[in-house]
């Protein structure tokens, strides 16, 4: 039966909050459009006049697709070149969801994105449904078809999982915009010594490029080895501009709900250097130069203002 102009707009209303949970789950934007697009089929082929609850029914529809593309994207991510890292996405965009508390905030940082990539796809469902949306344990045991004191005892270990290994605290946003300036003059500097004082001392560097975009395959981990290898990335040369097509702007922007420097070339976006910065400095950086993630947050920053670039390189 077709769907009502009323049926359509109850749709529309939920699609921010499932792109947002379908993010969180997946890691990936183009596949978390991917996956609404796909409930709002099955949502069409219901039969919804037995739906009690259409909210309900959404989600749990939604989650069950992401769960079994975590489960082919498991397979896939066996073979993919290089570094896996989430597909990041920029200040405003309605798939970030809610980020109004530390935890939502927390739920979709590229650090924790990361994070649940280790977990099974029921712990990373249990997390992210109960951290970042509030669903009550026996919500999220209907939608997964489990225990109520299963989901507890999954989320407990997801939660334990996670709280091992993320950031202890967060900074002002005025105080890491500032650490994220001095981080971009200095690199651009060669300023090794300012770098070190500015990194933790144990700071990890991980780049995702996908094979499309030549990219270190294993983190470069301590204060001084990643210091050394921004001011290497920072030296201009003929080949880095053949490669992405120019001169970049370099951005100091927010990105996930944190601190990231968008690098720009003829107004498209060819990186994002996502910074998890805590009171004792930058403790890990992500690079996302591979272009088949970037085309959301390319065609994101074309339709939108903002500020003067922090400066160009090469």
């Amino acid at each position: 039966m077709p769907l009502s102009p009323d049926e359509v707009e109850l749709f529309e209303r939920s699609r921010a909050r499932l792109e947002a949970i379908a993010y969180r789950l997946l890691g990936s934007a183009s596949d978390a459009e991917d996956a609404v697009q796909d409930t709002f089929l099955r949502w069409q082929a219901a039969e919804r006049e037995h739906v009690e609850t259409p909210e309900a029914w959404l989600t749990k529809v939604l989650t069950n697709v992401c769960l079994n593309q975590l489960t082919s994207a498991r397979a896939r991510r066996e073979t993919y070149v290089g570094t896996w890292l989430p597909e990041p996405v920029l200040a405003g965009d309605r798939m970030l969801g809610p980020l109004d508390t530390a935890e939502q905030r927390e739920s979709v940082s590229m650090a924790v994105l990361t994070l649940l990539e280790r977990l099974s796809p029921n712990e990373r469902a249990v997390y992210v449904l109960r951290e970042a949306f509030g669903y009550s344990h026996g919500e999220i045991a209907e939608i997964l078809g489990i225990t109520e004191s299963n989901c507890q005892q999954t989320y407990r270990r997801a939660k334990q999982h996670v709280s091992a290994e993320r950031a202890r605290a967060e900074v002002d946003r005025a105080t890491a915009r500032k650490i994220v300036a001095e981080f971009l003059t200095a690199a651009n500097n060669g300023e090794i010594q300012r770098l070190v004082e500015l990194l933790t001392d144990n700071v990890t560097s991980t780049a995702d490029g996908g094979g499309n975009i030549p990219a270190r395959s294993a983190p470069i981990v301590g204060a001084l080895a990643v210091a050394k290898f921004l001011r290497g990335l920072f030296k201009p040369a003929d080949v880095k501009r053949d490669l992405v097509g120019g001169s970049p702007a370099l951005h100091v922007a927010t990105a996930n709900g944190a601190p990231a420097v968008v690098v720009v070339v003829d107004d498209r976006v060819i990186g994002v250097m996502s910074l998890q910065v805590t009171p004792e400095g930058v403790t890990a950086i992500h690079n996302q130069v591979n272009p088949d993630k970037l085309g959301r947050a390319s065609r994101q920053w074309s339709a939108s203002e903002h500020e003067e670039p922090a400066l160009h390189v090469w």
